[in-house]
């Protein structure tokens, strides 16, 4: 891998929105995750759980609840009374409207897709009908009493279930009549509560209601007589989300304790047909209250406070043991957060409302520049002393600007190597060219979307002689751009998972394109044909282990004194390609490919092999040269992202 100084930064004080709101799609098999800045994210579970679309969030939005309908409509409602519905192809908000019942604490779709239910503040459930092109409002249920904190139809769409404040409602859709109302116990742990919060409820195709409460129950109920029929105490505080399978022969709960309980339907005896359900298994991978649940046919999912999305997999639903069949942790975006100016030797950070640029310290150690720890050759590790601390240069905020209409739709942006253009993709799937003058600039060209499709060009990447721009959307492929001649040039060929990172080698213009498979090819620009090493790597495989890996590769770059070396990162490992070195099998030791130092060169050249892996830098969200022997590495450590969340509720061990 080489000798390199490496400027080890922690001060990106960057925290992530905790989880509010988890919707599974299981007809594209897609995640949808809202959290509390109002920010949504689409996850692509069949393509190794990336997430492959993103809608920033706003001060204005708190999101209680999230839907999928119609199989592609995402909706989502909250408290600021509105229903929002997303466009997924241009990555912005289709269009928002006023329920009239001041904020929404619930929402659900209809089994058949074809109507919308919002719970309310003022104790209203309304009904509305979704059109092919907007959602219309259709009637008012029955007025309750306090808010509607959950809703659920049941699978036939006859009849749904709301829960509120200590108690339940059970409506009928035709008439939007209450039928029943089923008091729920107020007592907790034997003492009496002042009320009791139905956080949750779920309603079974047999007329069973599952209900879960603040006093840390789960409930069954008899929807036809609204009789309570078996309790389940599960924790000392509030049970807060319930997911039921397809199947109904399992659900998932979440506690303000951080714990997900399994529920199953099993055979009460080996030979009898009666079933009950049993909590069967714990699992305590939350710090803090787990707000929502999800259940696909896999797997459990979870997501709340620690900002952690978590998916569990069941492991006898899993036919092949791979990569699907280990537990997974989501923390951090699947894109970059971080921009680097080598020369001037700066760091942008990007927050959710504002920019921070930092200038990296520096040491007179060594005669380099650091902002943290140096590697320093023959002494591996050692810590210099800072003559200069790192300094933080600007703290911009988002505001509006005298910008034309076309590119305030801006889904990425892309400066040129020398500053001169801006490359913007915008929303509805075009990519525009700006020269940049002095306190000006001037639009040059516009590259229009490919016919049959205006899906927003989530990547960029721009060659470092400024003449090819690569551009990639989340289904579409790669499209490269001739600058100079202003037209299309190429697409790469079709790849069925999404696109990662990408990045154009200088030289030889050869793009460098990562998949959410965790698979890299590297393509000829000036060919328009994959190049010889990608075909070997494509012929050979990929080491087992390089593809179990479960975060995707955010960032691409070069060395520039060494063509033949590719460096990439994901949020735990950082690799250096070597392609000048063989490839290595399932049988090599992929990340500790060279033997002791006492060993000979002869020897170590025998062993070695093209990946060159470093996990000494994590969670990483960032990693490039500086220079051919200086490194950046962002790190942010999750203790002090936890340090900076609420504390978590005290759970009273055995014998204190």
């Amino acid at each position: 891998m080489g000798e390199f100084k490496v400027h080890r930064v922690r001060f990106f004080n960057y925290v992530p929105s905790g989880i509010r709101c988890v919707a599974y799609n299981n007809q594209s098999n897609r995640l949808a995750v809202s959290r509390t800045d109002g920010t949504v994210e689409i996850y692509n579970l069949s393509a190794n759980y990336f997430q492959e679309k993103f809608f920033p969030g706003h001060e204005s939005r708190a999101t209680e609840a999230l839907c999928w309908a119609k199989g592609q409509r995402l909706f989502s409602a909250g408290l600021n009374g509105e229903i929002i519905e997303y466009d997924l192809q241009a990555l912005n908000i289709k269009y928002s409207m006023d329920a009239f019942g001041g904020p929404i604490w619930s929402m659900a779709a209809s089994p058949s897709d074809s109507q919308l239910l919002v719970g309310c503040e003022d104790g209203s459930v309304k009904l509305f009908q979704i059109n092919p092109d907007k959602i219309q409002f259709e009637r008012n249920f029955d007025l309750q009493k306090s808010r509607i904190l959950s809703l659920s139809w049941n699978p036939s769409g006859t009849h749904i279930a709301a829960g509120s404040i200590d108690y339940i409602s059970v409506f009928d859709v035709k008439s939007g009549s209450a039928i029943h109302k089923m008091l729920v116990d107020r007592q907790y742990m034997g003492v009496s509560k002042r009320k009791c919060i139905i956080w949750g409820v779920a309603f079974l195709s047999d007329g069973t209601v599952i209900s879960v409460d603040s006093a840390g129950k789960v409930q069954f109920w008899d929807s036809a007589t609204g009789t309570l029929v078996k309790t389940h105490l599960v924790a000392n505080a509030d049970v807060q989300s319930i997911a039921v399978s397809d199947q109904e022969d399992s659900f998932v709960v979440g506690t303000a304790e951080g714990t997900v309980f399994h529920f199953q339907l099993v055979s009460v005896t080996s030979n009898s047909s009666e079933k009950q359900w049993v909590r069967t298994k714990p699992f305590q991978h939350h710090t803090h209250d787990v707000r929502t649940v999800a259940h696909s046919p896999t797997a459990l999912i979870s997501g709340g406070t620690d900002t952690h999305l978590v998916i569990r997999p069941l492991m006898e639903k899993v036919e092949v043991k791979n990569y699907d069949a280990a537990l997974r942790k989501i923390t951090f975006p699947h894109r970059r957060l971080i921009s680097c100016s080598k020369k001037r030797q700066l760091l942008l950070f990007q927050f959710s409302h504002h920019l921070d640029l930092w200038r990296l310290g520096s040491t007179v150690a060594t005669g380099g520049k650091t902002s943290g720890k140096f590697l320093v050759p023959g002494k591996h590790g050692d810590t210099l002393p800072l003559s200069k601390d790192a300094d933080h240069l600007l703290h911009l905020k988002t505001k509006v600007s005298k910008m034309p209409a076309f590119l305030r739709s801006a889904v990425q942006i892309l400066f040129s190597e020398d500053s001169t253009k801006l490359f913007v993709a915008s929303n509805q799937g075009s990519l525009h060219i700006i020269r940049l003058l002095e306190g000006s600039f001037k639009h040059l060209h516009t590259f229009q979307a490919q016919s049959g499709t205006v899906e927003s060009m989530c990547l960029l990447a721009v060659s470092p002689d400024g003449n090819w721009l690569a551009a990639s959307g989340t289904s579409a492929g790669v499209h490269v751009y001739n600058v100079k001649r202003l037209k299309l040039h190429c697409t790469v060929p079709a790849y069925n998972f999404p696109v990662t990172a990408l990045a154009i080698a200088p030289k030889t213009n050869n793009l460098v394109i990562a998949h959410s498979d965790q698979q890299i090819f590297e393509y000829s620009i000036p060919d328009k044909q994959y190049t010889e090493w990608s075909r070997t790597i494509q012929k050979q495989g990929f080491h087992y282990l390089w593809l179990q890996r479960d975060t995707p590769i955010t960032h691409i770059s070069f060395h520039p004194k060494r063509p033949m070396h590719i460096l990439l990162h994901d949020a735990y490992m950082f690799c250096i390609i070597d392609k000048s070195l063989p490839l290595p099998n399932d049988k090599t030791l992929l990340y500790n490919p060279l033997p002791p130092t006492n060993e000979s060169d002869v020897i170590r050249r025998r062993t070695a092999h093209a990946f060159k892996i470093s996990k000494r830098y994590k969670p990483l969200l960032f990693m490039d040269l500086l220079d051919e022997r200086t490194l950046v590495a962002v790190e942010r450590p999750l203790d002090d992202i936890i340090a900076q969340l609420p504390p978590p509720i005290k759970k009273k061990k055995f014998g204190t």
